[in-house]
């Protein structure tokens, strides 16, 4: 697919400091609904991806805030094949003004008889069952976007992936043991589901809004696969990760480049992208929202110290690969805490990362170590905010509630608090209703031309070389005792 086909971009977006879009109608927190309803959730047969190297695909998204940084991030899109340094193709740049679309002007856009509109959420997903965490681990390790090996080793990938979900999950099972025996992330995306459909429906837009998994039920496949069935004649895919990275959004949209590619339906469908969110308007104002909330807990609000805790990723992927998930991270940081000053809260705050995993450099400063240092320096108070998470899940309910706040008790801080995740806050439905209504006049097709094609090794002697080799060293980094220990660390 050419990054000029248009088939992934970025909506104009309420940013921060903008006007939103206003609204009476509220979403009900609780988000109950009957589970059987198949626009929300598809269960199929299981699919897991091959992912395909054979091309590259770069998308350079540019987008000016509304803050008086004066900088304007650059957020490039990466798909499959390997990644590329600073290679500017194409360029969106990002509104400030607001645009809605009532049901009436939708249909009259639109060339078919009847327009069936989709939303797609993708998420990580997880095991919903003890039994479900090893299959589960050996699908996010056999990702080539979580784990990146040089082409001699790629032979190596299943089973390596093997070995280290074997290795992992015991420790993995006690974690999610801790939390009730399994992941809620289903249940809650679901939940998430069917409240951005009610919100859509307010909106004079009805539509079919699905839920596809990366590593677990439904998968993305099971999703695409039932978006193709109900004839659905445009689409808007929605990541739930408010920031991108290459081994979250940039994972999943690269199977839907995949399959859409490789179908002749597919490839005609109008689809549009929103590649990253956490400009907002919405998000940052419901996050500040939680915070202040969450404020009111301790006897000395103005004495907390803010922890906005991220999920890391490793160094290579920002600076070898040109990962923006830093940069915008920083910057959501920035606009959160501008908003708070707004409303007269000035507390001192921080950024690290958590669920750092193997012997390589992950983003720092890291969350266990700042919780101590934090600790020594005399702070007190403080209150942890996971930033890149909408939903409550291991890291959250396990990581941060227990694991990372018996480390800040024993370091010596003595008041506790944690935000809860955004879940089915009424403004971040709403805020997200919105933005799939932005996306939606942008959808166009995804192309079906490919890039030059993956280079085989032709020659059987030559492949059998490398394979000889490269099992001799892989043998020697497997054993080494950093990687041993590394396979043993939890981490989801």
């Amino acid at each position: 697919m050419s990054a000029t086909s248009g088939s992934v971009v970025l909506p104009r977006t309420k940013l921060f400091g903008s006007n939103i879009c206003k609204s009476n109608h509220r979403i009900p927190t609780s988000c109950s609904y009957t589970r059987s309803l198949k626009s929300v959730s598809c269960h199929l047969s299981e699919g897991l991806r091959d992912h395909n190297k054979s091309s590259s695909t770069e998308i350079v998204v540019s987008c000016s805030s509304s803050s008086d940084k004066g900088s304007s991030l650059v957020g490039r899109l990466h798909h499959c094949g390997p990644i590329e340094k600073r290679n500017t193709v194409g360029q969106t740049f990002c509104s400030a003004g607001v645009s809605t679309y009532s049901g009436a002007q939708i249909d009259s856009d639109s060339h078919a008889i009847e327009e069936k509109i989709g939303v797609l959420l993708l998420n990580l997903g997880g095991p919903e069952t003890l039994d479900d965490v090893q299959p589960f681990l050996f699908n996010l390790f056999a990702d080539p976007d979580i784990i990146r090996l040089p082409r001699l080793f790629q032979f190596l990938r299943q089973p390596l992936a093997k070995l280290i979900s074997v290795f992992r999950a015991p420790k993995s099972k006690e974690g999610y043991a801790a939390i009730g025996g399994g992941s809620p992330l289903r249940k809650i995306t679901d939940e998430q589901a069917h409240a951005l459909k009610m919100a859509l429906e307010a909106k004079n837009m009805p539509v079919n809004v699905y839920v596809g998994m990366r590593y677990w039920y439904p998968f993305t496949e099971e999703a695409i696969q039932q978006i193709k069935k109900d004839k659905i004649t445009r689409l808007v895919v929605l990541p739930l990760y408010p920031q991108f990275s290459i081994s979250t959004t940039g994972s999943s949209i690269g199977v839907l480049q995949r399959i859409f590619r490789e179908d002749a339906y597919l490839s005609e469908l109008p689809v549009s992208i929103i590649n990253s969110w956490y400009q907002r308007e919405g998000y940052i104002k419901s996050m500040a929202d939680l915070i202040e909330e969450e404020f009111k807990s301790f006897l000395k609000p103005e004495e907390v110290m803010i922890l906005f805790s991220a999920h890391g990723v490793p160094v290579s992927y920002v600076e070898d690969a040109g990962d923006p998930y830093k940069d915008q991270m920083e910057e959501c940081i920035y606009l959160i805490m501008q908003e708070l000053k707004a409303r007269g809260i000035t507390n001192e705050h921080t950024l690290c990362y958590q669920s750092r995993v193997g012997p390589i450099q992950w983003l720092k400063p890291y969350t266990d170590e700042v919780l101590v240092e934090l600790g020594q320096k005399g702070v007190k108070s403080l209150l942890a905010v996971p930033v890149s998470f909408v939903s409550e899940h291991i890291e959250t309910l396990e990581e941060i509630d227990m694991e990372y706040k018996h480390l800040a008790l024993e370091s010596g801080i003595e008041n506790w608090g944690r935000v809860p995740a955004l879940g089915c806050t009424s403004t971040f439905i709403m805020d997200l209703a919105d933005a799939v209504i932005e996306a939606l006049p942008l959808a166009t097709a995804i192309s079906t031309s490919r890039s030059a094609s993956k280079a085989v090794d032709h020659d059987p002697m030559q492949k059998i070389i490398k394979m000889f080799f490269g099992s001799i060293l892989a043998v020697f980094l497997l054993l080494s005792p950093q990687m041993v220990q590394a396979f043993r660390n939890p981490l989801f």
